[in-house]
């Protein structure tokens, strides 16, 4: 069994997974939702995890590459604090708080890595136990449950806090204004950055800008029962709620 064409095959059973359960019609034949969580609240949300948190092969080569140059800022944000010491205004906006902002950014960004993990372990599994391409839902969800429940705990809590983040307006703008500044900075200083580095924050603030838009057009109660729909929907696939 081809690893590479395990995850492949693992990658499009997943993403046709997310398509299914995705569906307005079946999100509100089995959950609770209010009237403004609509038909395009819920296609703008699948096409989000699509998107940014399970892309197909050919857009996760450009994220891959993007997020693993950010893994050093993720584990030491001190780095890009740097850049932000001449940074005038944010400091006086946001003075003590800048660093907390900052890794809040960082700690969004880090969804996407987290979903490439579960995958692999996915793809572990399946070599392990002999589950052989193609993977319909049965198999993925049989999968699923061969993965110990402290991963799949870790998971639903990272994806859970990249919704928490999104759902904050007040921190995600702060958020937004900080890393368009990081972006400016790196690039007037170009031979200090690799460019996958400044790419990664690029494709990193897109991420963040997208899922801005899940809730700018909900009030702040449907804000808040979006996140909780997301990580009930979650749960139920991964089996958490069993």
């Amino acid at each position: 069994m081809n690893k590479e064409n395990i995850l492949e095959a693992i990658i499009e059973g997943y993403r046709n997974s997310i398509h299914q359960r995705y569906q307005y019609q079946n999100i509100k034949d089995k959950y609770e939702i209010p009237e403004s969580i609509d038909e395009k609240t819920v296609n703008i949300l699948r096409n989000y995890w699509l998107n940014y948190i399970y892309p197909d092969c050919n857009k996760r080569r450009e994220l891959n590459e993007a997020f693993t140059s950010l893994d050093d800022f993720i584990k030491h944000p001190k780095k890009l604090l740097r850049l932000l010491l001449d940074a005038t205004k944010l400091i006086f906006n946001y003075g003590r708080h800048l660093p907390k902002i900052l890794t809040s950014g960082l700690k969004a960004m880090k969804t996407f890595k987290a979903a490439e993990r579960f995958e692999n372990g996915l793809v572990d599994e399946a070599i392990k136990n002999k589950i052989e391409a193609p993977y319909d839902a049965s198999k993925i969800n049989a999968l699923i449950r061969l993965l110990p429940r402290k991963e799949i705990e870790k998971f639903i809590d990272i994806s859970q806090s990249l919704f928490e983040i999104l759902h904050d307006r007040v921190q995600i703008e702060k958020i937004k204004e900080i890393i368009q500044y990081l972006i400016l900075a790196m690039k007037k200083n170009e031979e200090s950055y690799a460019f996958s580095q400044i790419r990664g924050l690029e494709i990193g603030l897109e991420m963040l800008t997208e899922g801005d838009k899940l809730f700018t057009q909900l009030t702040k109660e449907d804000q808040r029962k979006l996140v909780y729909l997301i990580t009930e929907i979650e749960k139920d696939m991964l089996g958490f709620n069993d």
